[in-house]
């Protein structure tokens, strides 16, 4: 069963590393990947929190910082160390196969850290913010889920490694959440969103 699963993900990186290849994927996973691509929005997300909420605002941030925690510290220090998956593009099985659109990092590959950080902090954004701004919900997704995909297209990353850490990431960042709630209500008293309905009144 475990040998018939894991060929199965086999098959399906390739169909998405090597079948959906195109020159604008080519262009646009690589960045999706990386860091530095999305700092202007780390940075835009605490200087409007900061701005909007003050002190909690603080809060929020440490509610992110916390699912970013949480989601390195058992993908990658627990979990990956203890599994020790081969990414796809150190496999010497796939070698003739992998195409080589980013370097190939040297750590193991199961589950995702991209995945698990991107959807533990989508999924808690989510939670602080669906009340005021539906749109999150659609959005929050949509970003962690093509960061995720891009992972398995560059070749870093297997469809089973990015889907346990979406999973992984979603139970992070509802602890986030609910961690930030109750340190919320206990320094503030209120939430956001009835701090602004109060202010409406």
């Amino acid at each position: 069963m475990m040998q018939e699963l894991l060929q199965f993900d086999t098959e399906l990186f390739l169909k998405i590393h090597r079948g959906l290849s195109n020159g604008f994927f080519d262009w646009l996973m690589p960045l999706l990947r990386n860091r530095y691509f999305w700092a202007p929005l780390y940075l835009f997300i605490v200087i409007f929190c900061i701005r909007q909420y003050k002190k909690n605002g603080l809060i929020i941030i440490g509610g992110i910082l916390l699912a970013f925690a949480l989601g390195d510290m058992i993908s990658a220090k627990i979990i990956k160390p203890n599994v020790g998956r081969i990414r796809p593009c150190n496999e010497v099985q796939l070698s003739d196969q992998i195409i080589h659109r980013v370097p190939c990092p040297g750590g193991k590959s199961f589950p995702s850290s991209h995945a698990t950080n991107h959807f533990g902090i989508a999924v808690f954004l989510i939670g602080v913010f669906y009340s005021k701004w539906k749109a999150i919900l659609p959005i929050g997704i949509l970003w962690a889920a093509s960061i995720s995909f891009a992972q398995v297209y560059v070749g870093v990353h297997y469809p089973i490694d990015v889907s346990v850490g979406m999973l992984l990431g979603i139970t992070l960042g509802l602890i986030a959440l609910l961690v930030y709630r109750t340190v919320e209500r206990k320094i503030l008293k209120k939430t956001i969103v009835e701090a602004s309905s109060s202010d409406n009144i």
